[in-house]
């Protein structure tokens, strides 16, 4: 009987550790070289909230420190002149709002002041940012 070479079938397969090297160095790369853009922040504790929710839109945002000072957007700011600078700000808002984010500890008569430099500066809506506690529900 005559014997017929048979063609030997060779497996051929694809290394793509190299591959899963270059992109994990690649990924290495762009994390270590972004830079990531923060909030500018200043240091308050908010008080606490069971039924806070977060809420996006254009507004303006005053700070108020433990210590008295007062903050739009960033800059420092007296509270005399509050109402004329706010008001600026809010002219070229399409819905002027504005938020407070106030440390609990800060003074409530301060807190008061700022309100009522918000609402004479013209000031369509404004809102008090607070954290919600975890671990509790509502009652």
């Amino acid at each position: 009987m005559i014997e017929f070479a048979r063609r030997q079938r060779r497996h051929e397969h694809i290394n793509i550790t190299p591959l899963v090297d270059v992109v994990f160095l690649l990924l290495l790369f762009f994390m270590l070289s972004s830079h990531f853009v923060a909030a500018p922040t200043i240091k308050i504790a908010l008080p606490d909230s069971k039924t806070s929710e977060p809420e996006v839109k254009e507004e303006v945002l005053i700070t108020v420190a433990r210590d008295g000072a007062l903050f739009l957007d960033k800059d420092p700011i007296m509270l005399s002149g509050l109402q004329y600078s706010l008001m600026e700000k809010l002219k070229k808002m399409k819905k002027p709002a504005v938020r407070i984010k106030a440390d609990r500890e800060a003074r409530l008569g301060l807190i008061v002041n700022v309100v009522d430099e918000i609402r004479l500066s013209g000031a369509g809506a404004f809102s008090i940012e607070t954290e919600k506690k975890r671990g509790e529900g509502i009652r």
